[in-house]
């Protein structure tokens, strides 16, 4: 791995950093600590401000008008993004654009697809969720996907129910995967499916401890929906979501280690002027070395965020190396926001300062988008046909 940016890259990430903590970090100020959106009038503002920036749909390839970044570049600016309160909340409450499905989109979709889907949602009149997951196991949906689509004549009705799918409530449409064939991973296929279809029905809201809007069980009831909304073709639905999972989780896992560096930050800033005992936090050994072992988690899981984005930029194999960057940055983001609550002591757990919130988020991200022991399957697999080579070329 190389990491090498250039002038403008680096002016780049500059101005994102001024840009959260000029912009966002003053009107979280006023605003409820677990708040996940901006008021209108800011929201508004700002998304125009990312527009001029040209970083607006951060995923989005630069043929279809987004700003076309690398892998590596977009875990460096998700690490600015996540430095604030609401960080781990959809790339800064989403005034970077509403990247929802539309990688996917903009790989799979074919032409009257992109017209109906992807451009609407480019321009922000369409929101999609990705429906995914089941009460059947979110670990391995290849296996464990028990909705139904059957054909009638040019049209598939489905049956089953989907559950944890975030932004349900507000989508459009979804990004829905069925089962179509046999039991296997190959028998699984991707549909799009209008919110708003007879029988499409968000039927409760799940409530967790994070911050964030709630997940949501969606029923499926006879749910017709036209073959021309199959998206990437027949039985291709696993490998679409296991490309989509594998490479979101790199920027997913960056993101936290953002946290972990504000949390730090904030950390050795109060270390270095609280007194206990005739001393400043910061000399006495044992917190001390608590901050050292911050830093010593922050740069471990930072190698490893960008190794696995590196790989993904110059079209190597990477997706044990995604699972490994996603362990690394979940698991020590936590001990890292842990570890400041301890420094900070009583204020550490107070909704004064942005610390309780990230410790909520980061026990979220350590099962979201695959839990770590599923990645460490991952890891696992590839170490018992490649062992000590799959990282190092």
């Amino acid at each position: 791995m190389q990491l090498s940016l250039d002038e403008e890259e680096l002016a780049l990430l500059s101005e994102v950093r001024r840009f959260v903590q000029k912009e966002i970090v003053p009107l979280e100020h006023d605003m409820d600590p677990d708040a996940v959106e901006l008021d209108p009038e800011n929201y508004a503002r700002l998304v125009e401000k990312t527009k001029e920036m040209g970083l607006y749909n951060l995923e989005l390839p630069e043929e279809f008008g987004g700003p076309g970044i690398s892998t590596t570049l977009h875990c460096l600016i998700a690490m600015e993004t996540s430095q604030h309160r609401a960080g781990l909340y959809a790339a800064a409450y989403n005034v970077f654009g509403h990247p929802g499905q539309i990688p996917l989109l903009s790989a799979y979709a074919n032409d009257d697809q992109k017209e109906r889907y992807l451009y609407p949602s480019v321009r922000g009149e369409k929101k999609a969720c990705f429906a995914l997951s089941e009460a059947s196991g979110g670990s391995d949906p290849g296996r464990s996907i028990i909705t139904r689509a059957v054909q009638d004549g040019d049209d598939w009705i489905i049956n089953g129910s989907k559950l944890w799918i975030s932004g349900a409530l507000e989508a459009d449409f979804a990004v829905l995967f069925a089962r179509t064939g046999g039991p296997g991973r190959d028998g699984v296929t991707a549909f799009l499916v209008d919110t708003d279809t007879p029988g499409f029905t968000v039927s409760s809201v799940v409530h967790t401890l994070r911050s964030t809007k709630p997940g949501t069980e969606i029923a499926l009831q006879d749910v017709r929906v036209p073959s021309a909304n199959i998206l990437g073709g027949l039985g291709n639905g696993f490998k679409m979501a296991n490309h989509r999972l594998a490479k979101n989780r790199i920027p997913y896992s960056a993101a936290c280690v953002g946290v972990a560096v504000k949390a730090q930050e904030l950390a050795v800033e109060y270390a270095k002027v609280r007194q206990a005992f005739g001393e400043n936090l910061i000399d006495h050994q044992g917190l001390n070395w608590m901050l050292v072992e911050n830093e010593m988690d922050i740069r471990n899981a930072t190698m490893m965020v960008l190794l696995a984005a590196d790989r993904a930029d110059r079209g190597l194999p990477f997706r044990s190396d995604a699972a490994a960057a996603k362990i690394a940055a979940t698991e020590a983001a936590a001990r890292v926001v842990d570890r400041a609550i301890q420094v900070h002591g009583g204020m550490g757990v107070s909704k004064e300062m942005p610390l309780e919130r990230w410790y909520r988020e980061l026990r979220i991200r350590r099962i979201g988008e695959g839990a770590t022991e599923v990645q460490k399957m991952l890891v696992g697999r590839e170490l018992k046909y490649n062992p000590y080579k799959f990282f190092l070329y």
